[in-house]
């Protein structure tokens, strides 16, 4: 028995995704092309895609915001695991990556499902607070900027209805945020939502070895 978690290396990955990972066509072809593409990096892996899609079903979310679409991998998981009168909010602001992304929503037939908000997220979020949504979202992802990350946790905290899950990503940052010697300015900005979220006391919370680290955030007090 393991008393801490076990070290993958590429044969344990494989199998990982070979018994485990269940990826449609369409999200093999988007990731595949994807990582063609300046800035693949940004791209989720796909056991973590499944898993977001599990933990959609498992909370029976209907109202989801996605901070950062990039091609739209992760807002295919999400949309496609939410019922047929679910919505998912996607925020982000570049028209090149979001174009590849409107292009497989509409090949998987989740344009209905999804609203894209081409603008900083923090304007998309406030304007949502602003029209009275707090506490009316089941689940939000954070993937974009890292410099932001406490702006778009504080209002996805009231945005999020209790109960409710925030998934972080890139919370590990390749392993950069336990070496004392790094203090690049994304490796600086993780550690301080890191260590915020640590102390925060309307939360429950657990840091994940999926991907570049997925940090699960439950909400329990306003």
């Amino acid at each position: 028995m393991s008393n801490r978690t076990l070290s993958i290396d590429d044969r344990i990955y494989n199998y990982i995704c070979d018994v485990s990972v269940h990826e449609s066509e369409l999200l093999l072809q988007l990731r595949e092309g994807t990582a063609l593409l300046e800035y693949s990096v940004m791209q989720i892996s796909p056991e973590q895609g499944q898993f977001m899609s599990l933990l959609i079903k498992m909370i029976n979310a209907e109202r989801a915001i996605e901070i950062g679409t990039f091609t739209g991998y992760s807002s295919i998981c999400i949309a496609s695991a939410m019922p047929d009168n679910g919505h998912l909010i996607c925020c982000d602001i570049s028209p090149q990556w979001t174009a590849i992304a409107e292009k497989y929503w509409a090949m998987a037939k989740l344009e209905s499902k999804i609203s894209l908000y081409s603008q900083p997220a923090d304007e998309t979020l406030q304007k949502l607070l602003d029209d009275g949504q707090q506490n009316r979202f089941d689940f939000i992802f954070i993937d974009a900027d890292k410099q932001n990350y406490i702006v778009y946790y504080e209002k996805a905290l009231a945005l999020l209805r209790k109960g409710g899950i925030i998934a972080v990503d890139n919370t590990l940052w390749s392993g950069a945020v336990a070496d004392p010697a790094n203090s690049e300015p994304g490796t600086r900005a993780i550690r301080r939502f890191n260590e915020k979220i640590r102390q925060d006391k309307r939360i429950s919370y657990s840091l994940l070895t999926i991907g570049d680290g997925l940090t699960l955030i439950l909400k329990e007090n306003d």
